[in-house]
């Protein structure tokens, strides 16, 4: 064949068949979905995170509202007198100074009888503290006898209008002022005496008294008068029952009456 011939002949070409799938038949999966990429920017700084500088700077700010909460509560105990008045806190002071002196009196007794018993090596100052204190128990106690100076208070009652409880208040009034040894017409007074009002009058300690009653108090004359005569005192309520009442302040005052022991 020539090369004419070759030119003039159609190349024989043949497409590619397509690949038919048959019905029912299943496809391949799809490959899976790629991850979504990580947080960047504005959510990347939304995410918390925790260091130790935070952590330390957390327990900083516990530790300084603890103690500010023990401050104020602390603050608020020691205004407990900031609104009291001026008169009471006159009064608290004086009490106070009072009572402190009264303590540095203790303390100034004790270290010389301390003293005294180291000075004394036999045993004679420890022997003389031991009477003392004797005689000051019995005389609290009220078996002893006792004198010194006092007052003497009278109580008349004509219309009979004196009651146990004014007596009471008179007891009361001169123990609160100072008075370590106190008689009541025979009655020595002692720490549990007591007073009722009776169809025969007044008793105390069950034994009857009769009026005038007489007060004996040995202590500071000028502190229980005084005591006894403050306005709204046992004198104005004993003279608003209808009593008489005398107070008279005695260099010597004796107290004979005793308790049984």
């Amino acid at each position: 064949m020539t090369g004419d011939q070759e030119r003039d002949e159609p190349e024989d070409r043949t497409e590619p068949e397509e690949r038919t799938e048959p019905e029912g038949a299943e496809r391949p999966a799809e490959p899976a979905a790629p991850p979504p990429p990580p947080l960047t920017g504005v959510m990347a700084l939304l995410r918390p995170r925790a260091s130790w500088g935070q952590l330390i700077g957390g327990l900083l700010c516990l530790l300084v509202g603890f103690a500010v909460a023990v401050q104020v509560r602390s603050t608020k105990r020691d205004t407990t007198f900031a609104t009291a008045r001026q008169d009471e806190l006159v009064g608290i002071l004086a009490d106070l100074g009072q009572r402190s002196e009264r303590l540095r009196g203790d303390i100034r007794d004790l270290e010389q009888t301390k003293a005294e018993l180291q000075r004394d090596a036999q045993g004679g100052a420890a022997l003389e503290e031991a009477r003392k204190r004797a005689t000051t128990y019995g005389l609290l106690a009220g078996t002893l006898p006792a004198e010194g100076p006092g007052i003497q208070l009278v109580v008349q009652d004509p219309r009979g209008g004196v009651r146990a409880g004014g007596l009471l208040d008179a007891l009361e009034e001169l123990r609160d002022a100072g008075a370590e040894v106190v008689q009541v017409n025979g009655v020595r007074a002692g720490v549990d005496t007591y007073f009722l009002d009776a169809p025969d009058g007044v008793r105390a300690d069950g034994r009857p008294l009769r009026p005038p009653y007489t007060f004996l108090a040995i202590g500071d004359p000028h502190t229980m008068t005084t005591a006894l005569n403050i306005p709204g005192g046992v004198v104005r309520t004993l003279r608003a029952a209808g009593a008489a009442v005398s107070i008279t302040p005695r260099a010597k005052v004796t107290v004979s009456a005793v308790r049984s022991p």
